[in-house]
């Protein structure tokens, strides 16, 4: 039989063995909210990728070519361009972009009055870009450079084509790029050219 000095020991380990049971699941309550707030707390980054620079320019054996047609049905005009370059306007002045944006032709099949020698005079003055430099003006081509506000620099090359001896201009072809890119755009142009075929003259040039 338990005296009363053993039933008050008793009592009070009972109550230490509560004290310390409460005081384990407090701890173990705190260190998961510890966990949570740090789970939280910590932001994982996300890789970000950034475009990688068209360092290199557009090369002329990289390209391949499709024929495409536009002007009007009457007077239909035929030229190749590089596969893969989708239209972006129609009719007597397509024009055809690469994917990117990046490179560009167009044409206008109106015609003019003017000789090649003259529409290249009237271009170069007519042009109104920073930075504007002449490179050439040879046998009704013009080549130049410039600088795009939005862009950066740029390169234009523009060719008007005869079928009655230079006397007027039936049909314009443009190329622009980079100045980087002027072998390819050089490639492009010399294609548009050998390639044209009009419906109302029997022009191929050589």
């Amino acid at each position: 039989m338990l005296t009363p000095r053993h039933q008050a020991l008793l009592m009070t380990l009972a109550g230490m063995t509560v004290g310390v049971a409460v005081f384990g699941t407090v701890l173990a309550i705190n260190g998961n909210r510890d966990d949570g707030d740090r789970a939280t707390d910590t932001v994982t980054s996300q890789p970000t990728t950034t475009p990688s620079p068209r360092g290199d320019g557009l090369q002329a054996d990289s390209l391949q070519y499709a024929a495409q047609t536009f002007g009007t049905q009457k007077a239909p005009v035929t030229s190749e361009i590089p596969t893969g370059w989708r239209s972006a306007q129609e009719g007597t002045r397509p024009r055809y972009l690469d994917p990117t944006g990046v490179w560009q032709i167009r044409f206008d099949t109106r015609g003019s009055s003017k000789s090649p020698d003259r529409q290249v005079s009237d271009r170069e003055r007519s042009i109104q870009e920073q930075q504007l430099t002449v490179i050439s003006r040879d046998n009704g081509t013009l080549v130049y450079t410039y600088v795009d506000k939005t862009r950066g620099p740029r390169m234009g090359l523009s060719r008007w084509i005869s079928t009655d001896n230079g006397d007027s201009s039936a049909v314009e072809i443009t190329v622009g790029g980079r100045p980087q890119d002027e072998a390819g755009l050089r490639a492009v142009l010399e294609r548009a050219t050998s390639s044209l075929k009009l419906a109302d003259a029997d022009y191929r040039p050589s």
